[in-house]
């Protein structure tokens, strides 16, 4: 492997996106306010980052986010809130109190401090985009983080019965299976610095993350599917370890794919990381009590899609089933200096 300083976007949102960037975040500089980017801490034998970017998600309405984007007419900070948290020192108190959750308090229970923060520095800078930079600088977070748009968006999903679900709180909610999502509006267009990071990247990711609310709504956003498509970067798909309720039930490896080509109007992965190592059976018989299950990992028809399977042990047990973070960032660092995969 090449010891080229590398460009990564990582898009997502939820706690899958959090956790990749934990990984990633190892191998990149950080930037503290006022000072020159530091290296301390990567040595030049290993791998390294020249630039770690996350594009995120902004379609959540429900929990303090909901609240708090229906109260100030501001894009949702929770999923931003845990990626500023994920790429910075995770030992620092500043961290640990964007995490803090009010458990009381007229009209602060229930929310988190990092959210109330970035509402009120949108508020200051009259910008969310600002506000979300400026957090960045307080926590000195390894990377940059950009909302997948700045426009008000919403979901809107068309479900297995022919009806119309609105709101991503509402989608999530239903019992129905979702056929195709969109986001209103339509014409909702992505940051300069996104498509200036995608088109510079050495390697794109998508995933892990829920299929259809936080994977799916990066690839509505008008231009963002375009601009991954023809950068010449190595693009990865890093593929969920369970299926998920209302989501992706029943749904294999090669599906999950299927359905973000759908959305995206064109093929855009090179990879797709996919665990292949054992889920103990407690944890596995916890899952299907919600109706879930290990995602089947369907390497023909996976491969079948112009897409090489990367197969490996991925897993992290705890109370929930998580990526292992170290592992898939190792894996993904290896396939970077690769340029024309399929062409091999």
């Amino acid at each position: 492997m090449g010891n080229r300083p590398l460009r990564i976007v990582a898009l997502g949102g939820g706690t899958g996106l959090s956790t990749l960037l934990r990984g990633l975040k190892r191998y990149a500089p950080h930037q503290a306010p006022g000072t020159a980017i530091s290296r301390e801490g990567i040595s030049a034998e290993r791998p390294r980052l020249r630039d770690l970017t996350a594009v995120v998600t902004v379609t959540d309405d429900g929990g303090s986010s909901g609240r708090l984007r229906k109260e100030f007419n501001i894009l949702p900070p929770g999923d931003i809130r845990n990626c500023l948290v994920a790429l910075s020192e995770d030992e620092a108190l500043l961290s640990r109190i964007f995490q803090y959750r009010f458990s009381g308090g007229s009209g602060l229970e229930g929310h988190n401090f990092g959210n109330l923060f970035v509402t009120a520095l949108t508020a200051v800078t009259g910008d969310f985009a600002e506000a979300v930079r400026e957090s960045s600088k307080i926590l000195a977070t390894r990377g940059n983080i950009f909302p997948s748009t700045i426009a008000n968006v919403q979901l809107e999903a068309e479900m297995n019965d022919g009806s119309t679900v609105f709101g991503e709180t509402n989608i999530t909610a239903s019992k129905l299976r979702i056929v195709r999502l969109r986001m209103v509006p339509e014409d909702a267009k992505p940051l300069p610095e996104t498509l200036d990071a995608i088109a510079k990247a050495d390697i794109i990711t998508i995933g892990p993350g829920s299929l259809f609310t936080s994977l799916v709504p990066n690839l509505l956003v008008h231009g963002i599917p375009e601009a991954i498509a023809v950068s010449k970067a190595v693009k990865v798909y890093i593929c969920n370890l369970m299926t998920q309720a209302n989501e992706s039930l029943g749904l294999t490896a090669a599906d999950h794919i299927r359905k973000l080509y759908e959305h995206a109007g064109a093929p855009i992965f090179d990879y797709a990381l996919v665990n292949t190592a054992a889920i103990s059976e407690p944890l596995q018989a916890r899952y299907a009590l919600e109706g879930a299950s290990r995602i089947v990992v369907d390497r023909a028809a996976i491969e079948a899609l112009g897409v090489r399977c990367v197969p490996g042990n991925f897993v992290a047990e705890g109370d929930v089933v998580r990526h292992a973070t170290d592992r898939v960032a190792l894996e993904l660092l290896k396939l970077a200096n690769v340029r024309t995969p399929l062409e091999e």
